[in-house]
């Protein structure tokens, strides 16, 4: 008995051996795995960042699950308590594995959005929806190596999911419109959208229930996905970025009309080629219109890059017109009215007004 219990004294101590290394090398392969994951995200491909995380959260855990296995084996348990342990051991490494390849999936969907979209792209809703159906597999395979039979668990979900459908109707329809959003194109993100409901601003994100926009004041709007499947909206990057840009202007009766065209693109050349969001290769276009008043009206015809650029362009190109007209003795007269009195009942006068 004695030799007995000094050989089961020695198991533990062996045991304990065992997991010490293992939480060693635990510890040394978090550190290596930290480093690795700092160094990928110092270049530009994604897919490093990507494997350097797969590699990072994979490394306590089986490091640990492997030690505690193989102190199991010292202990020399009995093979009822070892077939438990390992039942145990294999469920928590799915486990584990799930949540890793879930974030690596995902991870691999949002760098593929990037990708296709362009670094401003943010869709979380392809994201979460991978990142569940791959926890949701995980556990499932879990529960089977468990010896829990998966089959009632599958038909109860399917009777309680009609319930919880039922429940989160709303949440589903905003999850579905979503969805049918990006797979249809209308929208993504990084482009600028106003709704008939007079919000716009930039798509920032579209998750599951909501799409965020950023205002041109550089604040948040939410707005459930179900509400571009009901609303009328108009994309200003489509089909190209770059747009057009109208503005307005009057030339007195008196004004020589050729020169005045000559004038306006020439200063709007001059605009969209030094001019940060104008396009260089673009013609300037000058459309007169109305026979105003005091004036004739017309219209400047410019490119633009994209929606934001349009309001450095036009505040460049009206100070540059203005400046240009003084210097040609073009006038943009005021509003006024001529009054023509009968002989005899005073002298002829201008009233401005």
């Amino acid at each position: 008995m004695a030799d007995l219990g000094d050989l089961s004294w020695h198991r533990v101590v062996g045991a304990a051996a065992v997991l010490v290394v293992a939480v060693g090398i635990a510890v040394i392969l978090r550190l290596l795995t930290g480093r690795l994951f700092r160094r990928a995200g110092d270049t530009r491909w994604a897919w490093d960042d990507l494997a350097a995380r797969l590699v990072k959260d994979l490394a306590v855990p089986v490091s640990v699950l492997l030690g505690l296995w193989g102190a199991a084996r010292v202990l020399d348990l009995p093979r009822g308590t070892l077939d438990v342990t390992a039942k145990v051991l294999t469920a928590a490494a799915i486990l584990f594995v799930s949540l890793a390849i879930s974030r690596l999936i995902a991870g691999s969907v949002t760098s593929i959005a990037m990708v296709r979209q362009g670094v401003a792209a943010n869709v979380t809703i392809f994201a979460n929806i991978t990142r569940v159906l791959v926890i949701g597999v995980g556990v499932l395979v879990m529960l089977q190596s468990l010896g829990i039979s998966i089959s009632p668990l599958l038909g109860a979900l399917g009777v309680g999911g009609l319930a919880v459908a039922l429940a989160l109707q709303d949440t589903l329809a905003n999850l579905f419109a979503g969805v049918h959003v990006l797979a249809s194109k209308t929208i993504e993100p990084g482009e600028y959208i106003k709704l008939s409901s007079g919000q716009e601003g930039y798509v920032v994100d579209i998750n599951w229930r909501y799409t965020s926009i950023r205002t041109l004041s550089d604040n948040i709007e939410v707005i459930p996905n179900q509400r571009f499947s009901d609303t009328i909206l108009t994309n200003y990057h489509r089909p190209a970025q770059d747009m057009s840009l109208l503005i307005q202007g009057r030339v007195a009766y008196e004004s020589d009309l050729e020169r005045v065209e000559n004038v306006v693109v020439e200063v709007g050349q001059e605009v969209m080629n030094e001019v940060k969001g104008g396009v260089k290769d673009a013609t300037t276009l000058v459309r007169f219109h109305t026979f105003g008043d005091s004036s004739i009206g017309f219209t400047v015809i410019l490119r633009t890059d994209e929606f934001d650029d349009q309001f450095r362009l036009k505040h460049e190109f009206v100070k540059r017109l203005h400046r240009r007209f003084a210097k040609e003795g073009i006038e943009m007269p005021y509003p006024r009215r001529q009054l023509i009195l009968p002989d005899g009942e005073g002298a002829h006068g201008l009233v401005s007004g």
